[in-house]
């Protein structure tokens, strides 16, 4: 829980040093209080004593609890300021760090899992930072100062006391140990239940289609049920510590005045050395006794509190903290230009590619050179390794054996700014984001003329009838399948590039659209390099090179003629998709 402390800036760590000096004022106040009431108690049982010295030790005792009320209001002005102030740089810092990581580690956490540790977790922090800093930091001083005041002023009522401190810590620590590990349960099933919240809104149209509701109401109630009854155990234990305190309150206070009754009753009106009867002394000692006894253990009792809140806060604060320390697997180098003379060139070196965890390579003894200005494709059966092929260029994953190089540098040498700078990437699943259209073609880096990709990405006949502020929905909702790849190989256009990527980019076009896109893009990006990810064969057939996989390895090289003659896989792909007239 401390190491989630080491986010805290400048500023905030200031305003807790503030909030120590104004919580110490507190304490004082509170702790001055009891003296004027024992001042006010012996005045009142003393014969001659004046009206005017009871009424300004009255006074003063309302001053200290005025004094005592604002000190606790800017404490917790500053507690609240501190929490929303660390609660805000820790999303922070968890955003920026999940948008460094690379597949590998956003599937170690899971996306759910992300979410939650972003939010809920974040919150629940918050939220014991802001109690902590108004009651665990008060309760140990003032228990301590308190202590310090009673002692001597009662044997039998400070055995009292400890007892029922001892009691009450006690009550705490068999709760702690009872309820700690159902915390760590409930932040697990939390993600729970946003994976499932999630799956049922992405996948809401299978789910109707399948009429699959029923399925996906038993799945979502059985994460419910189990986080549900975590939390109703959790909270009925919790229930148990506010009786078991107030029982000790008024234990401890009936033991006080027994005790103290005992005492009054045995002693005479004997004056003692400062002239106060025997008999009202011990009385005024009672009732400072009670109002030092309360506050000791009210402080124990905030801090049991503060117990309670203190499990599901550290679960939280360590997955926060599990995310903010991993470091992720895929970092920049130093360079940033390719080899002089060379732009555009791709070059695969003995690549061969393995999951973590996985038994077999997805990909084995890849060699290929792709020139600046060719366009080359990648076909096979589904699961051959196209598409993690590609995804080796970009990095969003690491050869584990070989080299793949961008104009003559190993990727891997590249600054990750740099390395993406150069390549214009259209996945599988067209992603687009809210906003318009024109936010969503001129997305991120991107310099070029919005209208201009449109066009060559055959996406002006709709765009120009919507208009380019058009509201796009999340995820581009409020389009057809064909609309957003158009929109999607814009951004790309839009950027650029000396390279191209299209995996399976194309899927969701018409022959014709397909035929007139791939037309434009040769002739107004002559001499950018392309990579083609395709299954039909109409898309990579006039292609400078086609490259078939099979089984991670590579079966045939060459034009759409040669492989027809050459190449056994290909020929069987083909023939699958057209005839041989067509061919």
């Amino acid at each position: 829980m401390l190491k989630i402390f080491k986010y805290l800036n400048q500023r905030e760590w200031q305003l807790i040093f503030f909030s120590l000096i104004f919580i110490v004022g507190q304490v004082w106040l509170d702790l001055k209080m009891p003296e004027y009431m024992e001042k006010i108690t012996i005045l009142s049982q003393t014969p001659g004593s004046e009206m005017k010295d009871i009424w300004l030790n009255g006074v003063y005792m309302l001053l200290c609890a005025l004094a005592s009320l604002a000190a606790a209001i800017v404490v917790g002005f500053f507690a609240s300021r501190i929490g929303s102030s660390f609660s805000m740089r820790l999303r922070g810092l968890l955003f920026n760090k999940v948008e460094s990581f690379s597949t590998e580690e956003i599937d170690r956490f899971s996306t759910s899992s992300l979410i939650t540790r972003s939010t809920n977790d974040i919150t629940q922090v918050q939220i014991f930072f802001v109690i902590a800093l108004q009651v665990a930091v008060k309760a140990p001083i003032m228990a301590v100062w308190a202590v310090m005041k009673i002692s001597g002023k009662g044997f039998e009522w400070t055995i009292a006391t400890g007892s029922a401190v001892l009691l009450l810590l006690l009550t705490a620590a068999v709760l702690l140990v009872f309820v700690m590990p159902k915390f760590r349960k409930m932040q697990l099933l939390t993600d729970n239940i946003t994976r499932a919240t999630r799956e049922n809104l992405t996948g809401l149209r299978v789910v109707r289609a399948y009429n699959a509701e029923g399925y996906q109401e038993e799945k979502f109630e059985k994460a419910n049920k189990e986080l549900t009854s975590t939390q109703l155990f959790t909270n009925r234990a919790m229930v148990i510590v506010m009786p078991v305190m107030t029982l000790m309150i008024g234990g401890l206070a009936l033991a006080i005045y027994w005790i103290g009754a005992y005492m009054i009753n045995a002693a005479g009106m004997t004056p003692n050395a400062e002239g106060v009867p025997e008999r009202v002394a011990i009385f005024a000692n009672m009732m400072v006794f009670m109002q030092y006894a309360m506050m000791v253990v009210m402080s124990f009792m905030m801090v049991t509190m503060t117990f309670i809140f203190l499990p599901r806060a550290s679960v939280s604060a360590k997955r926060i903290n599990e995310v903010l320390d991993t470091e992720p697997g895929i970092t920049g180098g130093a360079v940033t230009q390719g080899q002089p003379g060379i732009k555009g060139e791709v070059t695969f070196q003995n690549v061969s590619f393995r999951y973590p965890g996985a038994a077999e390579p997805v990909l084995e003894d890849i060699n290929f050179t792709v020139k600046q200005g060719q366009t080359v494709a990648f076909i096979g059966s589904t699961g051959s390794g196209k598409s993690t092929l590609i995804n080796l260029v970009p990095r969003f994953f690491d050869a584990t054996g070989g080299d793949v190089l961008i104009d003559g540098v190993n990727v891997k040498d590249y600054k990750l700014e740099a390395l993406l700078g150069k390549i214009g990437y259209v996945p599988q699943k067209a992603v687009l984001f809210k906003g318009d259209i024109n936010s969503n073609v001129a997305y991120g880096d991107n310099g070029g003329s919005v209208k201009e990709a449109v066009r060559i990405a055959q996406a002006a006949d709709f765009v120009e009838e919507k208009g380019y502020d058009a509201e796009i929905a999340q995820g581009g909702t409020n389009l057809s399948g064909g609309q957003k790849q158009r929109l999607a190989i814009a951004r790309a256009i839009c950027r650029q590039p000396e390279i191209y990527i299209f995996d399976d980019s194309f899927s969701a076009l018409d022959y014709k659209t397909d035929r007139d896109l791939r037309s434009a893009l040769k002739k107004e990006t002559a001499g950018v390099t392309c990579l083609i990810v395709a299954a039909r064969i109409g898309t990579v057939m006039d292609a400078d090179v086609i490259i078939v996989l099979e089984e991670g390895r590579i079966v045939g090289s060459g034009t759409h003629r040669e492989l027809l003659r050459d190449c056994a896989v290909y020929k069987e792909i083909a023939l699958s998709q057209l005839s041989e007239e067509e061919l």
